[in-house]
């Protein structure tokens, strides 16, 4: 057995509260807003089962003995690190990068928790044996999850517990023998409606008094209370495949994620209302370090995509060959094989953490603070090379089957290598991924996924070998003197 799309399709018609344009969606698999996404979700586990890739994509559950993808696996060494990768590259290829929510990455982040389990267990044992449970669980069912980490904002001057109303920020409200009940908003909820179950969580840090918002939770998506508020559905908007190929097949979507007095199990809790481990969770553990190598494989599979319609645009318009041209191609080129050149680096100089062999942690993080700043970089070139063939294109798909504008899409949309149509079906691909509502909306989740800038160059700050470097300059240091040294002054 092996999780297949049809299985996961299923999975998705369970009765949770999604709305959208002012109604509750009945059918996630089927209404206009999610129906394309959601199959492309559902790709991941086809592709998964298909006999030509099981072997790569998936490995055998030490619980359950079923087959679950590579995300699950936790790689005791080099080669199994570089494995995993493989099967997440491959997946990333699936969507060419375009979506950031796909399974490996919450996913990943259980899995960093899960190998600091000691870190788990000397703050509360309890909670650990929640973690392992439910890790199980999650990997023998092969699940899709994602998550909310963030507050709403309101006043980003000030805490949690300073914001106005008792109902902006999700916090625990009651807790019993059975568990405890959360109350209260969180986002982005980026692909909830095409995940099984939401991580309820925090990133930022908390003050003492703030203890009702320090906690994690595992949430089915169809929990009794739990409500999706999507935002502007792309896929809906999208006139046709041929005009938002990107738009209408890969809107993950987001949403505001609201609890409405929701009870959660002591199982599914993995921190309660204990500030330094809803910290620890993700620093102390490696969950920050593995789900963010998961963004750099995708961001890898992504920037290669980009790099085909940057080659494809100077190849269309007949510019390849003027030297400029080339320069910046081969800039634009050097900036995104530094992301997949980090990847194998942070790979090949990875650490021992406990019995895992995981990715270095100073080069992810210089890994992430490279891209925020590079992707807007990127687009920029992408936007100067297309110039106004970006713009200049038919209104719709169904220009071609009228007559009259047929025939002046032949007459003004020319290349030297290729026909009209291929013209603008190229160009309209190009469009959907840097100028669209879809590639806007991309181009700020690229520059805020990780963080702000000042949370990933922290990030890259504490994790840097200063020690190291120091040493360097006091050795030089340390061959050189005045013959005869000034006396301190007193």
């Amino acid at each position: 057995m092996v999780k297949t799309s049809d299985m996961h399709l299923d999975s998705l018609d369970d009765g949770r509260e999604l709305y959208i344009n002012g109604e509750r969606v009945t059918k996630t698999t089927e209404h206009p807003a999610f129906r394309k996404t959601a199959r492309s979700a559902a790709a991941f586990y086809g592709y998964q089962a298909d006999k030509a890739n099981i072997e790569r994509m998936t490995f055998e559950s030490p619980t359950s003995g079923e087959r679950v993808n590579k995300l699950w696996q936790l790689p005791k060494d080099y080669k199994g690190l570089v494995d995993r990768r493989k099967a997440l590259t491959s997946w990333a290829e699936l969507s060419c990068g375009m979506m950031g929510r796909s399974p490996d990455h919450v996913g990943s982040s259980l899995a960093g928790m899960y190998m600091g389990m000691d870190v788990f267990e000397e703050h509360d044992p309890k909670r650990a044996k929640a973690l392992r449970d439910y890790f199980h669980y999650a990997r023998d069912e092969d699940l899709y999850l994602t998550y909310v980490i963030v507050n709403p904002q309101a006043d980003r001057s000030k805490s949690a517990s300073e914001q106005p109303g008792e109902e902006l920020v999700a916090r625990i409200v009651d807790e019993d023998s059975e568990g405890i009940t959360i109350h209260g908003a969180k986002m982005l909820g980026t692909g909830a409606p095409f995940a099984n179950e939401i991580m309820v969580s925090g990133f930022m840090g908390l003050q003492q008094g703030e203890e009702k918002y320090a906690f994690t939770a595992m949430v089915p998506l169809n929990a009794k209370g739990l409500q999706l508020f999507s935002r502007k559905s792309y896929e809906l908007d999208a006139t046709s495949e041929f005009d938002y190929p990107l738009s209408s097949n890969f809107d993950e979507n987001d949403a505001v994620v609201f609890f409405d007095q929701v009870k959660i199990p002591w199982d599914r809790v993995l921190v309660n209302q204990d500030i330094k481990m809803a910290q620890a969770q993700w620093h102390e553990t490696r969950a920050h370090v593995f789900q963010n190598y998961q963004c750099q494989i995708r961001l890898m599979v992504k920037l290669r995509f980009f790099m085909g319609i940057v080659r494809r645009t100077a190849e269309i318009n007949g510019i390849i060959n003027i030297p400029q041209v080339r320069e910046n191609l081969g800039l634009v080129a050097a900036k995104a094989k530094t992301i997949e050149g980090l990847v194998y680096a942070m790979e090949s100089a990875g650490e021992r953490y406990g019995d895992y062999f995981l990715p270095d942690r100073s080069l992810l993080a210089t890994s992430q603070v490279v891209a925020q700043t590079m992707y807007g970089e990127i687009i920029e070139l992408m936007r100067t090379l297309a110039g106004g063939g970006l713009i200049m294109l038919p209104s719709s798909a169904a220009d071609f089957s009228h007559p009259e504008y047929s025939a002046a899409i032949n007459k003004t949309q020319r290349s030297s290598i290729t026909n009209s149509y291929e013209r603008v079906k190229f160009f309209k691909l190009a469009w959907d991924a840097i100028g669209s509502e879809f590639g806007s909306r991309h181009a700020q989740y690229e520059m805020f996924y990780s963080g702000p800038a000042f949370i990933t160059k922290g990030h890259s700050f504490r994790f840097y070998d200063w020690d190291g470097a120091k040493s360097l300059v006091n050795k030089i240091m340390a061959t050189y003197d005045l013959d005869e040294k000034p006396k301190p002054s007193s």
